[in-house]
This record gives structure tokens, C-alpha cells and sequence, in this order.
């Protein structure tokens, strides 16, 4: 089998039809480079210099050096193009969610950073992550809400307070209230999402704190950022993270603060710990670990 480093050697005496200044360049003994060369001839079953007088390559060592280089080419060529992906400039990073609208300010960036990394994005409740991240199936889980913790590495991106939001026409707008406790919330109705999802969540677990009966619920569904407008409309109240405020499509509701410090959603980048996380995957993390989503629209 051909000797990869007798190639790079044979394509710097090629190149300089010189055995000293090649061994110089090389950094090699003379006579060692010489026995190189006459094994790769051997090889071969040709010579591949003149070597009457000054040493030169003959018309098989110009054929064999073109394709030599070639050859060298394509094999850096491929030593580049695998460091790139473990580095994580190419390659694909999966990346799953509650909620894509959390996510569109720091994706849109990455990918203007990353524009060969593809972005494969999951829409999960936080109860599957942890499953879906020990099996393999995605790389990273932005979560609202806990997840257990057994075998994921956790890194805290927001917390943030959760509104009340109403119609501009809610009495509680008219009267001019900016605030609210939890009981003065019963009975009302809600639009909100599903069991499972952070919202409905939250929602239960801040009745059942203040031993109020369930919620009233009118409109439950999977996409958070379909409440603001529902709740504009007039279907009902709703429960929406501070982040929404600065939306540039931010639906026209009244926002009222809960009283308390239970009303707060806390935004958590979970991961693998005992996996190997592929460039790709190390690039995203990065990005969203240094992601400012205290300010800014999302």
C-alpha cells in the first residue's frame, strides 16, 4: 500500500527537483528521503527522475505528480471539511421547544452566523424532553417549566414575570387596576393552552395554591402565541411571559402584574450531560447561553 507520507515527500522533491533542499525543507536526512524516493519508484515499477546530472522529473513522474497532488488535495480538502463539522460549521444541530416564537430572535441570528448548519426544530411538551434527549433524538430542549433533572445538564436563560393579560374593555382594564391577586382571578374565564404546556400549568398549580376551584377554562389549544390574540378579541384572560411584551407584533391587550412571586416563568437550555455533543450542537448551545433575552425584541 502506498505511503501517504512518501507522496508529500515525492511532491516537495518534485517541486523542487533538488534531493538537499527538499530534505532541508523537510526536515529529513538526505539519505532517508533518497530511500523514500526509490521505494515509491519500486512501487511503481518505473523511475520517476532523470538522474544524469541534475536531478529531473521525467514524463512518468510528471503524470504521477499530477495526480499526487490531486490526491493530496482531496485528502486536505476532507481533513478540513471533518474539522469544520466537529467544530460546527456544518453538520445539523436538533433543537426542540415548547414554543418556536421563544426562540425566532436568537435562531434568526445563528443562522446568519452559521448560515451551513441546518436547524431541525421539535415541538415538544416538557414532559417528553428529558425522554427525547436520553434517547438521542435531539441535541438540545429549550424548557418553561421543570424537567427532571435525572442525567440533563441544565443552564438557567430567563426568568422572567408572567402577566395577566385582557381585552382593553375587561372591567378590570376600566377600572384601572395594574394589579391583581390570584383569588380576584376566579371565575373568570381563560384562554390558554393544554394540559401539559406551561401555561395550563401554571395556571392550575396558582389555584390550587390558593385553594381556589380549577380554572375556568374557554379555549385551550397548542400554540401560546395564538393567546394574546384570542384574549384581544374578547374570548377571555389569559396568562402571558414579559417577553411577549416586546414582540413587534404584539396584540392590543391590557397587561395587569399578579401579586406574588409565584406568577414567573423561567426559561432553562437542557442538554445530554453524559453525551457527545457534535460541533454543531456546541455552536447552537453557545449561541443561546449568550443570547440577551433580558432586552430586545424576541
Amino acid at each position: 500500500m502506498m505511503d501517504l507520507h512518501a507522496l508529500r515527500q515525492f511532491v516537495v522533491v518534485a517541486r523542487l527537483e533538488h534531493l538537499s533542499r527538499a530534505a532541508e525543507e523537510l526536515r529529513v536526512a538526505q539519505p532517508s528521503l533518497s530511500r523514500t524516493v526509490a521505494r515509491l519508484e519500486s512501487e511503481l515499477g518505473t523511475p520517476l527522475f532523470d538522474r544524469a546530472g541534475r536531478l529531473r522529473l521525467n514524463d512518468a513522474g510528471r503524470v504521477f505528480l499530477r495526480h499526487a497532488e490531486r490526491a493530496l488535495g482531496e485528502l486536505d480538502a476532507g481533513t478540513r471539511a471533518v474539522a469544520a463539522l466537529a467544530g460546527g460549521e456544518f453538520g445539523t444541530v436538533r433543537l426542540a421547544s415548547e414554543t418556536f416564537l421563544t426562540l425566532t430572535g436568537p435562531l434568526a441570528a445563528f443562522k446568519r452566523a452559521h448560515p451551513s448548519v441546518e436547524v431541525e426544530l421539535h415541538q415538544l411538551e416538557a414532559q417528553e424532553m428529558g425522554r427525547r434527549l436520553r434517547a438521542r433524538e435531539v441535541d438540545l430542549c429549550v424548557a418553561s417549566q421543570p424537567v427532571p433533572p435525572e442525567g440533563l445538564e441544565a443552564v438557567r436563560l430567563l426568568d422572567e414575570e408572567v402577566w395577566v393579560v385582557a381585552p382593553l374593555d375587561h372591567p378590570l382594564v376600566l377600572a384601572g387596576r395594574s394589579s391583581v391577586s390570584v383569588p380576584e382571578l376566579a371565575g373568570q374565564p381563560f384562554v390558554t393552552t393544554r394540559t401539559g404546556h406551561w401555561q395550563r400549568r401554571l395556571l392550575d398549580r396558582l389555584f390550587a395554591v390558593h385553594d381556589l376551584a380549577p380554572p375556568r377554562i374557554v379555549c385551550e389549544g397548542d400554540e401560546p402565541s395564538a393567546t394574546a390574540i384570542l384574549v384581544a378579541a374578547g374570548l377571555g384572560i389569559g396568562l402571558i411571559p414579559d417577553m411577549a411584551r416586546r414582540s413587534a407584533t404584539r396584540a392590543p391587550v391590557a397587561w395587569i402584574s399578579v401579586d406574588g412571586a409565584d406568577c414567573r416563568r423561567t426559561l432553562t437550555l437542557l442538554r445530554y450531560a453524559d453525551g457527545r455533543p457534535t460541533g454543531a450542537a456546541r455552536l447552537m448551545h453557545a449561541a443561546l447561553t449568550g443570547w440577551d433575552w433580558a432586552s430586545g425584541p424576541v
